[in-house]
């Protein structure tokens, strides 16, 4: 197949089509040319998304797995996952279509697909393994000039803003698993905003791999142009499998002038049991462009699930007086590891950027902070603070930091601090002294550890962190 050209390849498809035994079959598990094939037929993506998820696939099979890090994730059989896992019927015109079942664990994990739950005050597309199921309230975007869509329903009525976009912040050879992703990406979410316009919604997408041997390969695109302001929150999660799966993501954001988009996420895959088996492996590729002057995007995020984590949401800081701000929560329990953090690549002047981390570690798990803050050459007088702060429960967990900076110009300013510490046993015996227990003297430790960043969270996703900490800590007491 490598060697075959793609261009001859691209027209014989759309000239023969895929065979029909095989596309009776259950989308068969592995990685090749012919499941590529029947990927983009079956989705009926035009024609030069077979040649671009053919060029990936090559060069991501000439592709070495990543060895940076000390700790090593076991060994991956890409061609014993499923890439594509969908609900029999993969189109509704209303959710009385959706499979009762398939509402049933939406329903379980809070998830408002229902537009009459209106008190919500949140657009969802919720997505399960590897198909959007529902998107709500699109209509009533529309009207304001918020465009709010699965990234397949976008590809199919909005080809031209998908083929300017995707691709372009986040390119496909970029590593080794956004290489994967381009090749083989199923669903994901698309907004655009247009110029002038604060959405009236805050919007959000729930990811859900709910198959035992598929993984989770989603996209998401966000525009937002001058002057336009958007919240998005992301949310996941997974069933309690003994074999670890896998999810790899790339989202794409792109900050006109002046506009502003706030990305939080709650992560919340499982995260192995107590032995350490099990658990899904989150390996995402997350940038935003702030291409604009005075453009911002914020991300804010809680990890507390996903046996291992590698995810370093950046900001390319492009346009004049440009702003990325960064806020981390990530708590680890078991033998999960975490390698989290940020870059901050300062291109423009007067640019400023902002790194607020916090790592809570228990039991036998691992946490590390790794970011990079660049100013280069054209970055004069650009600004940069960086926080990070880690706590220790328990004798055997490790929480790790690693900063890196490099600075190319004498004009800019770079802060940097960072702390360890672990529970204060007067703090402790205060808190049970006013009847507290010992399980929530913890928790309200580690809620006023992490408040800073709670707090930049919308409030019903507030909540939902702040009980998702506590539990997780529940019963982790060294």
């Amino acid at each position: 197949m490598e060697s075959l050209q793609l261009s001859n390849y691209l027209d014989t498809s759309y000239k023969y089509g895929f065979n029909t035994e095989i596309e009776k079959e259950f989308f068969p598990l592995g990685i090749n040319s012919s499941i590529l094939k029947f990927l983009v037929l079956k989705k009926k993506e035009p024609k030069y998304f077979l040649f671009n998820r053919l060029r990936t696939y090559i060069a991501w099979k000439k592709m070495t797995f990543p060895n940076w890090l000390e700790h090593q994730i076991p060994e991956i059989d890409f061609f014993k996952v499923s890439y594509y896992s969908a609900p029999k019927k993969k189109s509704f015109s209303s959710l009385d279509e959706i499979n009762p079942e398939v509402l049933e664990v939406f329903n379980k994990l809070g998830i408002p697909l229902s537009e009459q739950k209106q008190l919500a005050n949140v657009a969802v597309d919720a997505v399960f393994d590897s198909v959007s199921i529902n998107t709500t309230y699109k209509e009533k975007l529309s009207k304001y000039g918020v465009i709010f869509s699965s990234i397949s329903t976008a590809i199919k009525f909005y080809p031209k803003l998908v083929k300017k976009f995707l691709g372009k912040i986040v390119s496909f050879n970029d590593n080794y698993f956004t290489a994967l992703n381009s090749s083989i990406f199923s669903d994901g979410s698309f907004c655009y905003v247009g110029q002038n316009i604060q959405s009236p919604l805050d919007l959000s997408s729930y990811f859900r791999i709910n198959d035992k041997n598929s993984g989770q390969f989603e996209r998401t695109l966000i525009i937002c142009e001058r002057n336009s302001e958007i919240s998005y929150l992301e949310g996941c999660t997974a069933p309690e499998y003994k074999e670890s799966q896998l999810h790899a993501a790339v989202v794409e954001l792109v900050a006109f002038d002046k506009a502003l988009i706030k990305y939080s996420t709650i992560q919340n895959w499982y995260g192995g049991n107590h032995e350490g088996a099990g658990g899904i492996y989150n390996l995402v590729t997350k940038r935003g462009l702030c291409s604009g002057k005075n453009s911002k995007i914020l991300w804010t995020q809680v990890e507390v699930g996903s046996s291992i984590t590698w995810k370093y949401p950046s900001c390319i800081l492009l346009g004049e007086e440009s702003v990325g701000e960064f806020f981390s929560i990530a708590l680890t329990k078991n033998f999960q590891y975490a390698d989290t953090g940020t870059k901050m690549y300062h291109l423009g002047k007067k640019t400023k950027s902002k790194i607020i981390s916090k790592g809570i570690s228990s039991d036998f798990s691992e946490n590390s902070y790794r970011g990079l803050v660049k100013f280069s050459k054209t970055a004069f007088f650009s600004k940069n603070f960086s926080q990070c702060d880690s706590f220790l429960l328990g004798t055997y967990s490790k929480v790790l930091t690693y900063p890196y900076l490099d600075i190319s110009n004498k004009f800019s300013v770079i802060e940097h601090e960072a702390k360890i510490s672990k529970i204060n046993d007067e703090q402790l015996f205060y808190l049970q002294q006013r009847g507290m227990s010992l399980e929530s003297a913890i928790g309200i430790i580690i809620s006023g550890f992490c408040k800073e960043i709670l707090l930049m969270l919308p409030l019903e996703f507030a909540l939902e962190a702040n009980k998702l900490l506590s539990l997780k800590i529940e019963y982790n007491i060294g």
